[in-house]
């Protein structure tokens, strides 16, 4: 592989694993308040891409616009998904949630087969969106070069959030003991919420890149891009933000390196990002930035 094309493969990975880690954000985040993985989020993605369809396809709003809207209603969406289905299992097994989740999955993925049918819609990408620049030989379209910095402004956002705020201090503390927490007369129901909305939010987001990137959306959309959120969340070190991103970016790298050095390969390219999280998790359990989560969480 020359330098042109490695860097080519760069750009193209930076943008991949990007939308990787705005979902897996919301998976190490949920897990690390309440030990759940919350198999509906990649779900909360494509629900975040079909707004965003309906907004701009429908309504003809802008695309700035669309994104806002979209992100706060998926956000609420996901706080309302709390509150009915997870809430009323605060004490129960985690198995029960666990269930729970993975129903709230198939649920959204049949109500939106039913209701917007099974056959792929185009995305109606913004003109300047599908902008072609060319630097150096490397060449790069507008969105797939904005995504890694909106991912970059949104990782500082929510880490500003955790560690700057009094909110972001009731989620770290939430993490360690929800009944402490609410014996210091917090409202423990109400960070959990803001978690699921934060990161509901956050899928929304890589859900409308994602359609923006891969013009289409359809219900199933979110299943395997989900199971690959969540891989990066865990070979990053899930309980970790940080460690969040980086595996999102390590997932995208995989998948675009083993196209580049082995094209004949490309069929098989899911099938790495697994392989390589198994490998992770031989040599590193916790993931690359993954700590005793009894001492230190986000």
């Amino acid at each position: 592989m020359d330098l042109l094309t490695f860097m080519q493969q760069m750009v193209n990975g930076f943008s991949l694993g990007s939308m990787y880690a705005l979902i897996a954000i919301g998976y190490t985040m949920v897990y690390g308040v309440l030990r759940l993985i919350n198999f509906a989020h990649g779900d909360i993605m494509m629900v975040g891409a079909f707004l965003g369809y309906t907004f701009m396809a429908i309504f003809d709003l802008s695309f700035p616009v669309t994104v806002l809207l979209a992100v706060t209603i998926s956000a609420l969406f996901g706080m309302f998904m709390d509150k009915i289905a997870y809430k009323p299992l605060r004490e129960a097994p985690k198995i029960s949630l666990l269930i729970t989740a993975i129903g709230i999955s198939f649920f959204l993925e049949n109500a939106f087969t039913v209701f917007a049918g099974g056959v792929p819609r185009a995305f109606p990408v913004p003109e300047y969106m599908e902008n072609i620049f060319n630097v150096a030989g490397v060449t790069f379209t507008t969105s797939s070069i904005m995504v890694p910095f909106v991912t970059l402004f949104l990782l500082l956002g929510i880490l500003f959030v955790l560690y700057r705020t009094k909110y972001g201090m009731a989620i770290r503390a939430l993490s360690f003991d929800i009944k402490t927490v609410n014996l210091m007369g917090i409202d423990a129901n109400m960070i959990i919420a803001l978690v699921f909305g934060l990161g509901s939010g956050l899928a929304a987001v890589g859900g409308i890149f994602w359609a923006v990137n891969y013009p289409s959306v359809e219900p199933m959309m979110g299943v395997l891009v989900g199971l690959k959120a969540f891989a990066a969340a865990v070979v990053g070190g899930i309980g970790s933000v940080t460690g969040a991103v980086l595996g999102g970016f390590i997932i995208g790298f995989t998948e675009v390196v083993v196209i580049a050095f082995w094209p004949e390969m490309g069929g098989y390219k899911d099938a790495f990002a697994f392989i390589f999280l198994i490998l992770v998790l031989l040599f590193k359990p916790t993931g690359i930035m993954g700590e005793d989560l009894e001492k230190s969480r986000f």
